[in-house]
């Protein structure tokens, strides 16, 4: 006689990237998966962390192209749990830090079905502190702002100029295809001058931080071809940044572990 199956999901963060900064109860999760769900941002390396026979699902959610809707995901999750057991939702970031882990977590609970989360390292904090910049410091800001760049009408968040306006650091999610656009708003408050960073899949092999200041940011961005998936990260705490002053006045993408990857070049 076959055990029943006990539909149960999990939701755990991936972290920025780098696999060795999963959690243990991340791994112990994904050891015990029936199957997994994940998103685009999660990587090869993580993914090998799966114990093996379990059932991996590209759910393909990056930036605005999407393999499921969130809708078709929500079910997903049920409908696995139900028929195979323990359902891991395996997400970048943290779930709960513009994940929508919540709107998963409510939908299996209509069903009854047990969730657990598992906390992620979200790239708004890990990303940033990888590169020996604190989103706050005594003496230069008491707070940061964490805002999504672009709201689901594609249009920039209100919150984008409300940051601007602030002492905050603001660390911009999803918002590489709108940083033109954003670096406009900070300009447009005054703050041209102020320091301002842009790092492309932080905490990977893959990484590049482009270096500068408001005003500028955006072409050396184009410069050194650095793209989604990236965070933006504006404020004067960005100045700490160990290779800062060797940015100033030139360009220049700096590889993982901050080895300058690109000549000097002058705008």
């Amino acid at each position: 006689m076959t055990n029943p199956i006990i539909p149960k999901i999990t939701l755990v963060g991936a972290g920025p990237g780098d696999p060795e900064l999963l959690t243990i109860k991340a791994w112990k999760a994904l050891q015990q998966a029936d199957v997994v769900l994940y998103d685009a941002l999660v990587s090869d390396d993580v993914l090998d962390m799966v114990r093996p026979g379990a059932i991996l699902v590209d759910v393909g959610k990056r930036a605005s192209k999407h393999t499921h809707p969130q809708e078709d995901i929500n079910w997903m999750l049920v409908e696995y749990a139900m028929n195979h057991g323990h359902v891991v939702r395996l997400k970048g970031g943290d779930p709960f830090v513009f994940g929508r882990g919540y709107e998963e977590m409510a939908h299996a609970a209509m069903f009854g079905i047990k969730v657990d989360i598992v906390p992620g390292l979200s790239s708004c904090i890990a990303v940033p502190g990888l590169q020996g910049v604190p989103v706050t410091c005594r003496g230069i800001n008491e707070s940061f702002w964490v805002v999504t760049g672009t709201t689901r009408s594609g249009s920039i968040s209100k919150d984008v100029e409300l940051a601007a306006q602030s002492s905050a650091t603001a660390v911009i999610l999803m918002g590489m295809r709108k940083l033109g656009d954003i670096m406009d708003i900070y300009t447009a408050l005054g703050k041209k001058d102020t320091p301002a960073m842009v790092v492309q899949n932080g905490s990977t092999p893959e990484e590049k931080v482009v270096l500068g200041r408001v005003h500028n940011l955006s072409e050396r961005v184009a410069m050194a071809d650095a793209s989604s998936p990236g965070i933006i990260v504006i404020g004067d705490v960005v100045a700490l940044h160990p290779q800062y002053k060797q940015a100033e006045p030139n360009y220049v993408a700096l590889s993982k572990k901050g080895k300058v990857t690109n000549e000097h070049i002058s705008v």
